[in-house]
């Protein structure tokens, strides 16, 4: 067997064996025993090299250099690595806090994409899922309300709620159903600055226990890659809504009173460069401003209850997870890679897709919902023309004021190729899904042709993304597919094993392999701490099926 490492070590210690146990040499030893996260991990050097334990009883020498004597000395020990189960990773509080076994969230993905299969199996599995409601209408959402809460009628699940700038009473309508459900937590995200339905639905129940402490039934779970809109959410809420609220008779004077004390958000996600609505930060000096950011705001306010951040954004690998923990993260959030999974609300075709694509077949792409702003998202282009088609209708929006005014061989490029119908018609069909939607977008439009031009334009953006759900195959071409790089690493983190073909993706599956690699990665990380130089690949964690992960997560020495 390959040897672990010379053995030059300096010994922090001594160890002993448990009756007869002999430490094990070799590298398949030190794998062994770095994947039996349950239990620890004792380094100790045997003669000429050094050999693993993963039972016994260590004694560490004092800081002048000695030890306790009273235990005779067997094996000098060289290192030492705690039991780092996957449910120990992340904030204890976080877990409690929603009944977690896992600080694991699967994040909301619009149009159903995170689905009511997704929710409940990761309900299930002792982790958190939001059900992607943006995109979709209160009469949709509510059937998956009622499913989820019959197969979770404990939890833990949550809704998203997204902000809609363009269509307010959206917002507010969607907040009505949660309120209505009993909808206890919600993921706010693409918010640009709070809202009053956002406000009402966290103050909503707001009260004092027994001891006088203030309660805020509902959670909010913000998910922010910007530092001032991350101000907003661990602030109170604002004067100005608090204001509203009590006027129009949502809370009490006594409510915004204690609205004062409490922060917007209960928890925050810092969202690095992820898929959809993406800001492209980087992981590794985002998290750690939020972090900083809500020590700031909570000592300034005196919070009694602690602001959970976590990390989203890229984190398709167990290195990415554990780096994500080190850095200090409460909890993780997963998107891209859960669209990939069976349970995701999409098509087959867009899995097969997704698998296929690498860390550079991502662009960006403007918004169907913030469209006017210039807003974008980040979607899969290996395989599609979505990105180019979206952004050559962007750049149409900008520069002409109407329909008529665009060339004419463009119009007629755009009739062919996109809209595969002409402008009046497809002016027809979008008026038909905005009398249903928000009529009043229609009376604007008839007012001002941009507007008018903007809706059509948005309609195809729109159909985009539920062509790629329905896998419409004569509309792959123009699949909108929300993507971040995060695919292209777990592809290959993934390759060769039972992981790689779409049908074996099982969203809890790669939920206990990345968590599960986290450890083991966290684990060789302590001991290079301690200054053992491990061999190369020692700590490369590969997939394995989920009856396997369950037997190391409850093996005990």
């Amino acid at each position: 067997m390959q040897a672990i490492i010379p053995a030059m070590t300096t010994a922090i210690g001594t160890w002993q064996p448990e009756q007869d146990e002999a430490p094990q040499e070799g590298r398949y030893a030190l794998e062994a025993a770095l994947l039996q996260v349950a239990n620890p991990l004792y380094l100790i050097r045997n003669q000429t090299q050094l050999a693993v334990a993963s039972s016994g009883r260590a004694v560490l020498r004092f800081k002048d250099g000695s030890r306790d004597d009273t235990v005779p000395p067997h094996w000098p020990l060289v290192a030492w690595v705690p039991p780092m189960s996957p449910h120990s990773l992340g904030s204890a509080t976080f877990r409690h806090a929603f009944g977690l076994r896992y600080a694991y969230v699967m994040g909301a993905m619009a149009n159903g994409i995170t689905s009511v299969e997704m929710v409940t199996a990761a309900g299930k599995a002792g982790m958190m899922a939001f059900f992607g409601a943006a995109g979709l209408t209160p009469d949709r959402i509510e059937p998956a309300i009622t499913r989820i809460k019959t197969m979770l009628p404990e939890g833990p699940f949550g809704f998203n709620l997204i902000h809609s700038p363009h269509e307010p009473h959206m917002e507010a309508a969607v907040v009505d159903l949660y309120l209505r459900h009993g909808v206890r937590n919600i993921s706010a995200a693409a918010y640009l600055r709070l809202t009053l339905p956002l406000i009402r639905y966290r103050l909503h129940g707001i009260h004092r226990d027994s001891q006088g402490r203030i309660v805020c039934p509902n959670r909010v779970v913000a998910k922010v890659s910007r530092v001032e809109v991350a101000r907003q959410f661990f602030s109170p809420a604002p004067e100005k809504l608090l204001a509203r609220l009590v006027q129009d008779g949502s809370i009490t004077a006594a409510e915004a009173e204690m609205a004062r004390s409490v922060p917007v958000a209960s928890d925050l996600t810092a969202e690095a460069d992820s898929g959809g609505h993406t800001d492209n930060r980087q992981a590794l000096t985002l998290l750690p401003t939020m972090m900083g950011l809500r020590d700031e705001i909570a000592a300034r306010f005196n919070y009694t209850e602690p602001i959970h951040v976590g990390l989203a954004g890229g984190i398709a690998t167990p290195e990415a997870a554990s780096a994500a923990f080190a850095m200090g993260a409460d909890y993780i959030l997963t998107g891209t890679v859960n669209q990939a999974c069976v349970e995701s609300g999409t098509s087959d075709l867009v899995r097969q897709m997704l698998a296929e694509a690498q860390q550079a077949d991502v662009t960006m792409a403007p918004a169907a919902d913030m469209f006017e702003m210039g807003v974008k998202v980040q979607v899969l282009k290996r395989g599609t023309m979505f990105a180019l088609r979206a952004q050559k209708l962007y750049d149409f929006y900008r520069h002409y004021a109407r329909w008529e005014d665009i060339p004419a061989k463009d119009r007629a490029l755009l009739e062919r190729d996109f809209f595969r119908c002409t402008f009046e018609e497809e002016w027809r069909q979008t008026c038909d899904f905005f009398n249903h939607r928000d009529p009043r977008q229609i009376e604007r439009a008839a007012q001002d042709p941009r507007h008018q031009m903007a809706l059509v334009f948005r309609a195809y953006l729109g159909k985009s993304s539920k062509w790629a759900n329905s896998g419409e195959a004569s509309r792959q071409m123009d699949y909108q597919i929300w993507c971040g790089p995060a695919i292209g690493a777990f592809n290959q983190w993934t390759r060769g094993s039972f992981l790689e073909k779409p049908e074996r993706r099982e969203c809890v599956s790669v939920a206990l392999n990345l968590l599960l690699g986290a450890s083991v990665v966290a684990r060789a990380g302590a001991l290079r701490q301690q200054g053992v130089s491990l061999p190369a690949g020692i700590d490369k964690f590969e997939p394995l099926p989920p009856h396997k992960i369950q037997a190391l997560l409850s093996a005990s020495s």
